[in-house]
């Protein structure tokens, strides 16, 4: 799953420097299911409070998938997201994604949600192949 990079903000690229809001708008129109994953746990953590805010739905279809995966897995674009949002990603699998406010990432929600014990308890049969 590739971005959608605008011949501008590849022109900036290739001269060393790329404004990190126009980064953003491009992971924004080209991964909009992960993006509305994101801003959609952002806005209930901030709504309902609480250590985190968190996904257990899959994504409708692979294309989906396919875009949270991507988001997730570049540190570029996650690390962007991160910082637009004021939160930390935490991810488990192909869809349980966590966002947790930057004070708690010292704290035992984020460890547990982290750690080895919640990933393999995270896991089902039905998530094998996600």
């Amino acid at each position: 799953m590739s971005l959608d990079v605008s011949p501008a903000l590849l022109e900036q690229a290739e001269r060393g420097e790329v404004d990190e809001q126009e980064f953003v708008d491009c992971v924004r129109t080209s991964l909009p299911y992960a993006w509305e994953l994101v801003s959609s746990l952002v806005a209930q953590l901030k709504v309902d409070g609480g250590e985190f805010a968190d996904n257990l739905v899959p994504p409708p279809s692979e294309k989906e998938r396919g875009q949270l995966l991507r988001a997730l897995a570049s540190d570029a674009i996650r690390g962007a997201l991160q910082r637009h949002f004021g939160v930390r990603l935490a991810f488990q699998n192909c869809h349980r994604v966590a966002v947790f406010p930057l004070d708690a990432v010292d704290g035992p929600g984020y460890a547990d949600f982290t750690s080895v014990r919640s990933q393999v308890l995270n896991q089902s049969p039905e998530l094998r192949d996600c």
